[in-house]
């Protein structure tokens, strides 16, 4: 069997491209010949559109990148698999082509999530660009299967669309468990160190480049309510950690918030926290909640994507409303608890997600259609 994955760019580290990476790894490693066709694939040896650093000519620049990657190269992959009769096609994001569509997120499920949802749409036509798409997509007979990340997501993609033609599978997305694993106490202490971290100091981790909507509002609200809590925030751009920053001091906690910025070295940061908080007004799947339980920290999350499923409530963290007291209330009950326990029951909540089985579904369910 052979399997082609469409991805706009593949490479290690988080999001579509990563889930893809580990997909190809995975693959290889059980025998299975892959091949990826990527928006560079796509250009055939041609400069790749460029994107200015403002934000107004950044937002243009990813668009027209967008739309030319679902026009042009749609019918480009679609050429490069009719070369490859024999393979089956795994298709992440944009291009209408591939038997099976991989569901990273539903656009219109996340605006609604956060309130003002006409508006939210109409003010980015690139939204209503991409729910008219995938409106398209799920009703019609461009893929041959859907895989929704986890349960809840076959609800919404439904809730959303009203029909989707194409049967629905799920797989859950996996966590590379030797990368993301529970310090030891060497690296617990070169991670707390960085940060001047007393060993009394209990810090809560987030992890997240949408502040909005990862709902780290929330948690800079929630800080009054957790007095014993220093939160650490990776992620963001110089305008939203700014406009947060502006926030903190307002309400007077910002002598306990720290913004490192975009970093990729997210483990080493797991390594020097306590726990982990991310009240996602939406998520389809959610990679970093596992990444955390794989890292042993217990979890404060809203009950979106994976959360639900992979997190024990009171157990290995706690399933929360998006609701300031009580999202401080339980990040509280952990910085007053020995987290030896919790650190154990989190780990073994992310054994059983690793992306061998992941990469196992899909190559069940590639190969029934290939039957």
């Amino acid at each position: 069997m052979r399997i082609v994955q469409l991805v706009p760019t593949i490479g290690p580290g988080s999001g579509v491209a990563g889930v893809a990476w580990n997909l190809d790894r995975e693959f290889r490693a059980m025998g299975i010949e892959t091949e990826t066709f990527t928006y560079a694939t796509a250009l055939r040896g041609r400069k790749p559109h460029r994107i200015p650093n403002d934000r107004i000519g950044y937002a243009i620049g990813v668009t027209r990148r967008m739309l030319w990657f679902f026009t042009v190269g749609t019918r480009r992959a679609k050429e490069f698999l009719a070369e490859r009769p024999d393979a089956v096609s795994i298709c992440h994001n944009d291009l209408m082509a591939g038997d099976i569509y991989v569901n990273h997120g539903i656009v219109a499920a996340a605006m609604r999530a956060r309130g003002r949802f006409l508006w939210r749409m109409v003010r980015n036509p690139t939204h209503l660009f991409t729910f008219f798409r995938d409106l398209y997509r799920y009703r019609s007979r461009t893929h041959r299967a859907v895989v929704a990340l986890c349960e809840t997501e076959v609800a919404t993609l439904r809730r959303t669309f009203g029909r989707v033609t194409p049967p629905v599978t799920v797989i859950p997305n996996g966590v590379d468990l030797d990368r993301f694993h529970p310090p030891n106490p060497q690296e617990r202490e070169a991670a707390r160190s960085e940060f001047r971290l007393e060993d009394d100091d209990r810090v809560a981790l987030f992890v997240g480049h949408e502040f909005g909507r990862k709902g780290l509002d929330l948690v800079i609200e929630s800080l009054v309510h957790a007095p014993s809590v220093l939160l650490m925030v990776v992620g963001g751009t110089s305008t939203t950690i700014e406009e947060t920053q502006r926030q903190a001091d307002a309400i007077g906690v910002a002598e306990r918030v720290l913004f490192v910025g975009p970093r990729r070295d997210v483990p080493h940061l797991m390594a020097a926290s306590d726990f982990f908080v991310l009240p996602s007004y939406y998520e389809s799947s959610g990679l970093v909640y596992l990444e955390a339980l794989a890292c042993g920290l217990p979890v404060v999350g809203t009950p979106v994507g994976v959360v639900p499923e992979a997190v024990d409530d009171g157990a290995s963290g706690f399933v929360v409303p998006p609701e300031p007291e009580v999202i401080g209330d339980r990040m509280e009950r952990l910085a007053a608890a020995e987290l030896a326990g919790w650190r154990l029951r989190a780990r073994e909540q992310a054994v059983g997600h690793d992306w061998r089985r992941t990469a196992e579904l899909y190559a069940e369910l590639a190969a029934r259609l290939n039957s």
